[in-house]
């Protein structure tokens, strides 16, 4: 049986949609998941990268795209009250909710926080809101504790370091699979798809660049 490791911070409507559609995609495989939250705009800025949501005319198009996907899939989603949003609070509140202290919250856990945020089209990080978000979570750890912070860093390091430049991003045996429109591109490998087997997938990053921005 293949584990998968799920990389996600809730700020991502993709990483929301991924979340939704996993289950739906394997569905008849064998595998298990491990969630581990990171910050991603700790990632973006190691890459020295751009959220869609900071370049004005892809934010635009980012926001219709997601409400369309959506609408496709079948998962209720509405736009929060803003976005982007700081979403240190809900990614550390779901670290503390882990009981075996490895900072990975439960499938539950992950849902109940993004359907925090991306259904119902309020404020997602309100104050009354988090509380009460919180109470109901009820997490093991306070979520302001130095230790949930450092495993919320130590997942990002984490990601960084096997290449992860974005979310969602799903490892499996070392290999990373970045975004929901390579959910079926994860399932093909992990029925042993031929492909995997030719030298494509290592080869393809060793195409040299023909131009240097200047």
């Amino acid at each position: 049986m293949k584990h998968i490791t799920f990389y996600l911070d809730f700020i991502s409507p993709f990483a929301y949609l991924a979340f939704e559609k996993l289950p739906q995609v394997l569905m008849g495989l064998s595998y298990s998941v491990s969630y581990k939250p990171v910050f991603l705009g700790a990632i973006l800025k190691h890459h020295g990268s751009l959220g869609p949501a900071e370049i004005p005319a892809k934010r635009d198009w980012t926001y219709r795209q997601v409400l369309w996907l959506a609408h496709e899939q079948g998962t209720p989603l509405q736009m929060p009250a803003a976005h982007p949003f700081n979403p240190l609070a809900l990614l550390r509140l779901a670290v503390a909710c882990d009981d075996q202290g490895q900072g990975q919250p439960n499938r539950y856990v992950c849902e109940t926080i993004f359907r925090h945020v991306w259904t119902g089209g309020a404020d997602s990080v309100d104050a009354a809101r988090l509380l009460e978000l919180t109470q109901r979570l009820n997490p093991g750890k306070a979520p302001g504790a130095d230790e949930v912070k450092a495993q919320l860093r130590a997942h990002s390091d984490q990601a960084m370091a096997l290449g992860c430049f974005g979310v969602p991003a799903l490892e499996v045996d070392g290999k990373l699979f970045w975004g929901l429109d390579a959910l079926t591109m994860l399932r093909s490998y992990l029925e042993g798809g031929d492909w995997f087997k030719s030298p494509d997938w290592d080869q393809a990053p060793q195409t040299p660049s023909g131009f240097l921005r200047a």
